[in-house]
C-alpha cells in the first residue's frame, strides 16, 4: 500500500498553485496536511483523486500511475470533499446504496450495514440526510468514502463546523480507520493534528516547507502552532 507524489506542479493562468511537490506515504500513515488558505492543499487533493489534472509530475498509487490507469487508481481512493456534497433528499441507506452501485460493489446490503455500524449512523438511519446534524452528515460522507474499502482516504477539512463532541467522535473514527489505510487530511484546526495524525506536511505558496513525524515535534519540544505560523507568515 503506497502513495507517491512525484514532482507535481500546477498553474492557474500565471499563478503557481503547486511547484514540484514530492512525498511518499505508506500503510498506517495518517498525515495532517497544513497550510494557509490558497497554499495549494485542495489542488493537490483534487490531483490525487484525479478530479483535476496536474501540469507535470506523477501520482503513483500502489505502483500505478493515475493518468495511465485512471479507473484502477480511482477505485483505491475514498474522498471526502470540503463541502461534503450529498443528496439531501435521500435516506442514509438509500444514499449509500447509490454510492455502492457506482463502485459495482457485490453484497451491497451487508457492506452498507457494516459501514453504517462502523461510522455510528445506526441511531439516525431512519432519517433523510437533510434532517441530520452537521456531525452526522460528515459521518455519511465518511461512510460513502469508505464503503468500497479503499486503501487511501483523502479528507478535505473533515472536522469543519463540528461541535466538541462531534469533533471527538470523528477524530476517533479517522484514527481507527487509518490503522490499515493511508489517510491524508487537511484542517485549519492545528490543535487537532497531534490527536489524529502521526505525520505532518506543511505547504505554503505551493511548496512543501516541512514534512516530518509528529514524534519529532514532541522530542524536540516544538510547538506545532508556533512552528506553522513561523513557516507560513
Amino acid at each position: 500500500m503506497s502513495l507517491e507524489i512525484q514532482n507535481i506542479s500546477k498553474k492557474y493562468n500565471t499563478q503557481n498553485a503547486l511547484s514540484n511537490i514530492c512525498f511518499s506515504l505508506k500503510k498506517g500513515d495518517i498525515v495532517g496536511f497544513l497550510g494557509p488558505n490558497g497554499a495549494g492543499k485542495t489542488t493537490l487533493m483534487k490531483i490525487i483523486t484525479s478530479t483535476l489534472q496536474q501540469d507535470q509530475g506523477n501520482v503513483i498509487i500502489n505502483g500505478a500511475d493515475t493518468i495511465e490507469n485512471p479507473i484502477e487508481t480511482k477505485s483505491q481512493i475514498g474522498y471526502l470533499a470540503e463541502n461534503n456534497p450529498l443528496y439531501n433528499e435521500m435516506y442514509i441507506a438509500e444514499y449509500l446504496d447509490f454510492i455502492a452501485s457506482l463502485y459495482q460493489i457485490s453484497d451491497k446490503k451487508q457492506k452498507i450495514e457494516n459501514i453504517i455500524e462502523k461510522t455510528g449512523l445506526n441511531l439516525e438511519r431512519s432519517k433523510k440526510i437533510e434532517q441530520l446534524s452537521k456531525g452526522y452528515k460528515q459521518r455519511v460522507g465518511l461512510a460513502a468514502a469508505l464503503i468500497h474499502n479503499p486503501d487511501i482516504l483523502i479528507l478535505d477539512e473533515p472536522t469543519t463546523g463540528l461541535d466538541p463532541n462531534q469533533l471527538v467522535e470523528i477524530r476517533n473514527l479517522i484514527k481507527e480507520t487509518g490503522k490499515n489505510k493511508i489517510v491524508l487530511l487537511s484542517t485549519h484546526i492545528i490543535q487537532e493534528i497531534p490527536k489524529i495524525c502521526n505525520k505532518i506536511i506543511i505547504i505554503n505558496k505551493g511548496k512543501i516547507v516541512d514534512n516530518r513525524d509528529i514524534d519529532e515535534f514532541n522530542k524536540l519540544e516544538i510547538n506545532l502552532e508556533n512552528h506553522f505560523h513561523k513557516l507560513t507568515s
